[in-house]
C-alpha cells in the first residue's frame, strides 16, 4: 500500500492520446539531410513525463547530428495537444496512444497520420486504504478516466483481477451490468489530470492513474495494487503529425524516438517498468 499522505501534484493548466481508422501510414516527407549544414526546425507537444524527458535527452544527444532543431511544448493535459496539432501550433505531438488518437479522430476529424509506438508504460490501480483487490470492500467507488480509450484498460484491469466478468471492447462503466460487475462497485469518472489528485479523497477507495500522471506525481507502478500487461498491449505511446505535414524534420525526429540510444535511455532512466521501451 502506497503512502500518499505527503503526495503533493502540481498540475498547471497549460495550453496542452491517432491515424484514422481508414487513413494510412503517409510518411510526412523525406528526411532531412544533415550533411548540407542546415537544422530543420521542428516544434513539438508533448507530456511532461516521460515523454518530453525523452524528447530533451533527443535534443541534447541526437538532434544536431541528424540535422534537426528540436524545440519542446509541453502540456498537461490531454485534450490541447491534437487541438495545437490541427491548428499548426505545432508540427507534431507525443503523449499518446493509438486507442486515443483513434478515438480523437474519429469525434473530432482531426486529420493525423502516425509513427509505430515508442513506448509503453503500464496503466495501473493505486490504493491509500488497502493492499490488494483482495481487501478491497463490495461497493467500492473507484476513480477511473472519463475517455473510452482509458477507461476499458481499467475495467481490463478489473476482469484481470477477478473483479468484473465478461468486459467487451465497447464496455464501460455506465452500461456493466449486475452479472459483469458482481461486487457491485461504483465509478467515478473524471479527467486523468483530476484523478490523480484524488488518491487520498476519503471517498476514493481505488483510483486508476494513467501512466505519465505516475511519474509526474512521483508513483511507482510497484505499489500499486494492480498494474495491466505489457505483453500484447496496444497502448504504445506514439508521434502524431498532420496528414498534410511537409516538414522532414518529422521524420527525422520519429526515425531518432526509435533508435538503438533512446531504447537505453528509456531502460536506464525507468528501471523499474513504469515506463518501457518498445511498440
Amino acid at each position: 500500500m502506497v503512502n500518499l499522505r505527503t503526495l503533493s501534484v502540481g498540475l498547471a493548466v497549460a495550453s496542452t492520446l491517432i491515424l484514422s481508422a481508414c487513413g494510412g501510414e503517409a510518411e510526412p516527407a523525406p528526411a532531412a539531410d544533415p550533411g548540407d549544414g542546415t537544422s530543420t526546425p521542428v516544434k513539438v507537444g508533448a507530456s511532461p513525463l516521460p515523454h518530453a524527458k525523452i524528447l530533451e535527452f533527443v535534443q541534447d544527444n541526437l538532434a544536431e547530428d541528424a540535422g534537426l532543431d528540436l524545440e519542446i511544448v509541453e502540456f498537461d493535459d490531454f485534450v490541447l495537444p491534437n487541438e495545437a496539432l490541427a491548428s499548426g501550433e505545432i508540427d507534431a505531438n507525443y503523449f499518446q496512444h493509438l486507442p486515443y488518437l483513434q478515438d480523437q479522430i474519429a469525434e473530432k476529424g482531426y486529420e493525423f497520420d502516425h509513427g509505430e509506438g515508442v513506448h509503453i508504460e503500464p496503466y495501473a490501480a493505486f490504493s491509500s486504504k488497502y493492499e490488494s483487490f483482495d481487501d478491497v470492500p463490495d461497493g467500492a467507488t473507484i476513480a477511473i478516466t472519463n475517455d473510452a480509450a482509458n477507461q476499458i484498460r481499467g475495467l481490463r484491469v478489473l476482469e484481470e483481477e477477478g473483479q468484473l466478468t465478461g468486459v467487451e471492447d465497447d464496455s464501460n462503466v455506465l452500461t456493466l451490468t449486475e452479472e459483469q460487475n458482481p461486487r457491485g462497485f461504483q465509478f467515478s469518472e473524471n479527467q486523468p489530470e483530476v484523478i490523480v489528485q484524488q488518491l487520498e479523497d476519503p471517498a476514493i477507495d481505488v483510483a486508476f492513474v494513467n501512466g505519465n500522471f505516475i511519474l509526474n506525481a512521483g508513483l511507482n507502478t510497484d505499489d500499486a495494487i494492480a498494474t495491466e500487461a505489457v505483453e500484447g498491449n496496444p497502448n504504445a505511446n506514439l508521434l502524431a503529425w498532420r496528414s498534410d505535414n511537409s516538414n522532414a524534420g518529422v521524420t527525422t525526429l520519429d526515425e531518432l524516438l526509435h533508435s538503438e540510444e533512446v531504447a537505453k535511455f528509456i531502460k536506464e532512466t525507468w528501471p523499474s517498468g513504469d515506463v518501457i521501451a518498445g511498440s
